[in-house]
């Protein structure tokens, strides 16, 4: 039963982590590396954070894994049944939970973790009755910037791509935008000036003025459109709405992936099917 399966039974063990004082480069290389979508961050073998794919798309600009990070990330215990800890995930809209023990960090448990204790059981209800209400719907043709920009002001992860007919090609995902991702440096410019603004004779060409040089790193996706960077060949893994949760989580398991669209009898979009969403029918 699920009750008595333990966080300890499904946990990551060899934890992918960044150490500070750290930067936002290492942290992205290891997301690419070890295609995982967030890691915990220790200082001298204490958890002190979490930093996630999110994070770096969000603060671009930012360098520093001090500032990125997630400060105090919530954690469970080794011996916490999974329902707890996927209803702790549910709780705090959390991907991951650091397991901690006596202050250290002993594992990871994540969505997918549980995901794949799921496809092991028999739970018989519907899909239809839990999948997300919201789904962000992107074109083909869009520039994979914009898309980007959609996905977070949306705060959603994934989301379906269709063409001109509205039929369904594939997903784009943060880790694809994570993936696509370049570091670029720039130089900016700006002009500050030292007249002052309490003489309104002062003119414009007569102020002194300092030119301000300073170099900017930023993570950048490209302007490519989303069919141009993203196979989108071949038939997408979708469910229909009476699937039940435990094929769902062997479906998901078995593909690697972690969202599915959902089509209806005439193979028509009618929303999204997250792996979170399974861990309603868990707990």
């Amino acid at each position: 039963m699920p009750g008595f399966t333990t966080v300890e039974d499904i946990m990551v063990r060899d934890v992918a982590y960044a150490s500070l004082p750290g930067s936002r480069d290492e942290v992205l290389e290891i997301l690419k590396m070890k295609h995982v979508s967030g890691v915990p961050v220790v200082k001298k073998d204490e958890l002190v954070g979490i930093v996630t794919r999110t994070d770096l798309l969000k603060y671009p600009e930012e360098e520093q894994l001090a500032i990125l990070m997630r400060r105090d990330p919530i954690t469970v215990k080794p011996g916490e049944s999974i329902v707890d800890a996927a209803r702790t995930i549910l709780e705090h809209k959390v991907r991951r939970l650091p397991v901690v023990e006596n202050g250290t960090l002993v594992g990871l448990i994540t969505i997918a973790d549980i995901v794949g204790a799921i496809a092991g059981l028999s739970i018989s209800e519907p899909i239809g009755d839990i999948i997300s209400e919201q789904t962000i719907v992107i074109w083909d043709k869009t520039p994979i910037s914009v898309v980007g920009m959609i996905m977070e002001m949306a705060e959603v992860k994934a989301a379906p791509v269709v063409n001109v007919n509205r039929e369904v090609l594939g997903v784009i995902n943060d880790k694809d935008l994570i993936n696509m991702s370049v570091i670029e440096d720039s130089l900016e410019h700006s002009d500050m000036s030292a007249g002052s603004d309490d003489d309104a004779w002062t003119w414009e060409s007569m102020r002194d003025t300092m030119s301000l040089y300073y170099s900017v790193s930023r993570i950048k996706l490209p302007d490519s459109t989303v069919s141009e960077v993203i196979n989108l060949k071949g038939e997408p893994v979708t469910v229909i709405p009476n699937t039940t949760v435990s094929d769902a989580a062997r479906k998901l398991k078995r593909n690697n992936i972690d969202q599915m669209p959902v089509l209806s009898g005439r193979n028509k979009l009618i929303g999204m099917l997250h792996d979170f969403d399974l861990l309603k029918a868990l707990v």
